[in-house]
C-alpha cells in the first residue's frame, strides 16, 4: 500500500503547494518495521504541517512514544485545500507521514486539543482517513480515537467522536494506557471491556461512562458516572518536573513552520492568577526545571537538530526563580556557537535593565508586553497585577536600551468593561507613545511605533470568568469601533480579528454534548479549518445551529450562577470551584489577589503535589 500511495504523490505533489508538509523524511523522524511492533500510534495534529510541527507537546510525547521498542508513533496533520483536492482526485487516503499508511490501518489515533475551532477538522481527518466518525460506528479496539490538550478540560463537545480523552499532563499517563491496550488486545478484550479498564486509570476520562440529564431550561440536571467509573476525574501532573522526559532531538522540518526553533521547557504553571487566562489556571501547580537541566536539554538539541535558534519556553518565563544565572550560563554556549536565544512571555513587572541587558545582545526583534486592559480598574478586574508605572518603565528601559517600536497585548469584552476601559487602551498607548519623546537620550532621527493588538475575550472552563457572559456580536462590534476612534495618532497602530471566531469559540469551549450534532452538521456542510479566515463560515455555522435547534447565544452569552451544573463539573483540575468562585467575587468588587509566591490563595492545586507549592 506504501508503494502505491507514494507512486500516487509522485504524481500529484507538484500540483500543490508546500509539497514538503507531505512527503515525511525528516531528520531525526523515526522509521520502524511496523513487524516489530505492538501498536501503531498516529499523532493527528488538526490543522497544518506548520502548526502542528510547532507544538511542544506534539515533540515530547512522539519522542516518548518512539522510545518504546513495541510502540511506532507516526505524525498525521490536516492537509491544505490543495492537497485535500489531490487526495480526492486521486483516492489517496490521508496516512501517517512516516509509513505513508492509511489512518484506518492504525490501532490508536490521538488528537492534541489546542483550541476549539480546530475541533471540525478531526472529523475532517477522520473522514479522509477512511476511520468512522462516530466512536458508536467504529467497533473492536482497532481505530481507537483518543485525545488530550488544553481543550480536554471540556470535551463534552467532542464525546460524539472520541473514545476517551487524557485529562492534564501525558508524560506517564501515555504509558499506562499503551500498557493496557497491549494487553486488552492480548486478552481480545472487547473495546467496552476496555475502556472500562482505562477509565481506571488515573487522568482517563471515558464519556460513554457517564450519563447526562437536563433541566427544562436547559441546564444540566445531573452527571451520573457508570461502572465504577470515577467521580470526579482528576487530572495528572508530574510531580518531579525536573526529571521529567524530554526530547534529545527533534525532528527538523523541509520547511519554514511558525516555531522553527529548538525549545526547552522552563517551568509548567504560572504564579500570576490572571483571571482570564485558562492555561494559568489548567497548568497548576507551579514547577520548574533546574538550569543545568535546561541547559543540558538546551545543548543536546541544538547539537542534534542544527537549530541557531533557542527559545525558553513556558507561560511567564520571567518568573523563572532562576532566569539571571540560567541566562548567564546559557549565553555562553549560545554565543560561543551562534546561536539566538529567545525569551517569549515576559512580564511588564519584573522586566528589568539587567534583563534587557541579557537578551540585547541576542535578540534582535521588537519587544511584545501584555497589560491586558487599558485602565487600572479593569486590570485590577482580570488580577493582572501590573500598573500603569510599570508599563511605562518596562516600556522606557526598553527605549533607552535601542527599541524604537513595542507592541502591547489588550483584550477587548471584559466582565465589567465599560467604554472608558476602552478609551483607556488607547490612553496607555498614547502615554507609551509620549515616554519615547520625553526621553532626552532617545534615538537620534528614529520615531516610535506603537502597536495595540486586541483580541475579543472568551470566557473559559477552569477560570473565574467561567460563569460570566460573552459580549454579543454587537457588543464587540460597537468597542471595536470606538477603540479605532479613540487613536489620535499616528504613532499608534491598532490591530484586532473579526470577532465571529471568538463567538463560536466561547459556545464550543463552555458547550455541552449537544453540540456534538451541530459540529457534525456544519462538518457536512463543508465547515472545517474554521480558524483560518479564508475557510470560516459564519453563516454555514448559525444554519447548522438553527436546524439542530440549539441556540449558540445558550452557551455564549448566558451568566451561570454558582449552583449550575457545569459541562465539566465532573472533571477535577486541582483548582476548586470554591476558588474560582471567591475570584469571581474579587474580580467583581476590583480587588487584587497576589501571586502564588507572594502568599497562597488556597487555590487546592497543591493537593495533586501532596503538599505545599512553596516555601514561605
Amino acid at each position: 500500500m506504501a508503494d502505491s500511495l507514494k507512486d500516487k504523490l509522485d504524481q500529484v505533489l507538484l500540483n500543490v503547494q508546500k509539497p514538503a508538509r507531505y512527503i515525511g523524511g525528516e531528520l531525526n523522524s523515526v522509521i520502524k518495521d511496523k513487524q516489530d511492533v505492538d501498536i501503531r500510534f498516529a499523532f493527528c495534529f488538526p490543522d497544518t504541517y506548520e502548526v502542528g510541527m510547532s507544538h511542544l507537546g506534539m515533540k515530547i510525547l512522539y519522542s516518548l512514544l518512539n522510545d518504546r521498542d513495541d510502540v511506532w508513533c507516526e505524525r498525521v496533520f490536516a492537509p491544505w485545500l490543495d492537497f485535500e483536492e489531490q487526495m480526492k482526485k486521486h483516492n489517496i487516503p490521508l496516512y501517517g507521514l512516516e509509513s505513508l499508511e492509511p489512518l484506518s490501518e492504525f490501532d490508536i489515533i490521538g488528537f492534541t486539543l489546542q483550541y476549539e475551532l480546530s475541533f471540525t477538522n478531526i472529523l475532517n481527518m477522520l473522514k479522509l482517513g477512511n476511520v468512522p466518525l462516530l466512536c458508536s460506528e467504529r467497533k473492536g479496539l482497532k481505530n481507537l480515537v483518543v485525545a488530550g490538550g488544553p481543550c480536554a478540560c471540556n470535551p463534552e463537545p467532542l464525546v460524539d467522536f472520541i473514545d476517551l480523552f487524557m485529562l492534564g499532563e501525558g508524560e506517564e499517563v501515555m504509558h499506562e494506557l499503551m500498557d493496557l491496550y497491549k494487553a486488552s488486545v492480548k486478552a481480545n478484550d472487547t473495546k467496552e471491556t476496555f475502556l472500562q479498564k482505562a477509565s481506571q486509570i488515573g487522568g482517563v476520562y471515558v464519556p460513554s461512562l457517564y450519563d447526562v440529564t437536563y433541566n427544562e431550561d436547559g441546564t444540566i440536571k445531573e452527571i451520573i458516572a457508570k461502572e465504577n467509573a470515577p467521580l470526579p476525574v482528576q487530572k495528572r501532573i508530574i510531580k518531579d518536573f525536573d526529571s521529567v522526559y524530554y526530547p534529545e532531538k527533534f525532528i527538523v522540518p523541509f520547511i519554514g513552520t511558525v516555531h522553527d526553533r529548538a525549545i526547552v521547557e522552563v517551568l509548567r504553571g504560572c504564579i500570576r492568577g490572571c483571571r482570564f487566562c485558562q492555561a494559568g489556571f489548567l497548568y497548576r501547580p507551579f514547577r520548574e526545571k533546574n538550569s543545568d537541566t535546561l541547559i543540558k536539554n538546551g545543548k543536546s538539541l541544538c547539537e542534534t537538530t542544527g537549530y541557531e535558534e533557542i527559545s525558553l519556553s513556558s507561560l511567564s518565563t520571567s518568573d523563572y526563580s532562576q532566569l539571571e544565572s540560567l541566562l548567564t550560563e546559557f549565553i555562553d554556549y549560545t554565543n560561543d556557537n551562534q546561536v539566538n536565544l529567545t525569551l517569549p512571555s515576559l512580564r511588564v513587572d519584573n522586566f528589568s535593565e539587567e534583563l534587557l541587558e541579557k537578551i540585547a545582545s541576542v535578540r534582535k526583534s521588537g519587544l511584545t508586553f501584555a497589560p491586558e486592559a487599558g485602565t487600572q480598574r479593569l486590570r485590577d478586574v482580570i488580577n493582572k497585577n501590573v500598573l500603569e508605572s510599570d508599563v511605562l518603565n518596562s516600556c522606557t528601559i526598553a527605549f533607552a536600551g535601542g527599541y524604537t517600536s513595542v507592541k502591547l497585548y489588550f483584550m477587548l469584552g471584559l466582565p465589567t468593561e465599560t467604554l472608558d476601559d476602552i478609551k483607556g487602551i488607547i490612553e496607555l498607548a498614547q502615554k507609551v507613545v509620549n515616554a519615547y519623546y520625553e526621553m532626552e537620550n532617545r534615538p537620534k532621527g528614529k520615531g516610535v511605533q506603537v502597536t495595540v493588538s486586541v483580541s475579543t475575550f472568551v470566557p473559559k472552563p477552569f477560570t473565574p470568568f467561567q460563569y460570566e457572559p460573552q459580549d454579543t456580536l454587537e457588543m464587540i462590534d460597537e468597542k471595536q469601533k470606538h477603540l479605532v476612534q479613540s487613536v489620535t495618532s499616528k504613532k499608534i497602530n491598532v490591530k484586532y480579528h473579526d470577532s465571529k471566531t471568538s463567538v463560536l469559540e466561547a459556545v464550543f469551549a463552555r458547550g455541552d454534548r449537544r453540540l456534538g450534532k451541530v459540529m457534525l452538521k456544519a462538518y457536512q456542510d463543508g465547515c472545517y479549518f474554521d480558524s483560518w479566515d479564508e475557510c470560516f463560515h459564519y453563516g454555514k455555522w448559525m444554519k447548522a445551529f438553527e436546524e439542530c435547534g440549539i441556540d449558540p447565544a445558550f452557551y455564549a452569552n448566558r451568566k451561570r450562577s454558582y449552583e449550575e451544573v457545569l459541562p465539566w463539573s465532573h472533571l477535577d483540575y486541582g483548582v476548586s470551584e470554591r476558588f474560582l468562585q471567591n475570584e469571581h467575587q474579587k474580580a467583581v468588587a476590583s480587588t487584587t489577589t497576589k501571586n502564588c509566591r507572594l502568599q497562597c490563595s488556597a487555590c487546592g492545586a497543591n493537593k495533586l503535589l501532596g503538599g505545599a507549592c512553596f516555601e514561605y
